[in-house]
């Protein structure tokens, strides 16, 4: 089920005005009182077809991106013109050293799909997941911008999954 969900959602993303969504996006969490708060933000450097958030590397503000490490989402500072990497996941990452996730104000965390729950659906490698396990009795908010074409009803749910504490859509 959730295998037919993410190839859905991939083939409806392709469909949409990425760039001009992420500018909208971008507005839209410029204004959100979480990250008009935050100092630490943690966002995620886009893949083709995933909205770009990265007109964001702008503000005043720390950001992070997520580094692949086993089976874990370290978390590393990054400044405009740092140096990245390529992972195995065809992503590029930060080289820089991690920190300690629960040290964010917010995480803009990815996803396929969104429910009307506050659940999300990520692309299957549980990593986001279990940084959000891993922060859940912490102070840092999380948030999701998606486009609302990629807004269902309900989505199948585990055990381990955690809802977003806000969704931001266009």
């Amino acid at each position: 089920m959730k295998t037919d969900l993410r190839i859905k959602a991939k083939n409806i993303r392709k469909t949409l005005e990425i760039g001009e969504i992420s500018k909208k996006l971008v507005a839209m969490i410029r204004k959100n009182k979480a990250y008009k708060e935050a100092k630490k933000v943690m966002i995620f450097y886009p893949k083709k077809y995933e909205i770009d958030l990265r007109e964001l590397f702008n503000d005043e503000k720390y950001f992070y991106l997520p580094r692949v490490n086993e089976d874990e989402l370290d978390v590393c500072l990054y400044k405009l013109g740092d140096e990245l990497k390529l992972s195995a996941f065809n992503v590029l990452e930060p080289v820089s050293e991690a920190v300690d996730a629960c040290c964010m104000d917010l995480i803009i965390v990815p996803a396929l799909l969104v429910d009307k729950n506050a659940y999300r659906l990520g692309y299957g490698g549980g990593y986001y997941d279990r940084l959000l396990y891993r922060i859940r009795n912490s102070n840092v908010k999380t948030l999701c911008a998606m486009p609302k074409d990629l807004l269902v009803e309900t989505l199948p749910k585990d055990e381990f999954d955690i809802p977003i504490d806000e969704i931001i859509l266009v």
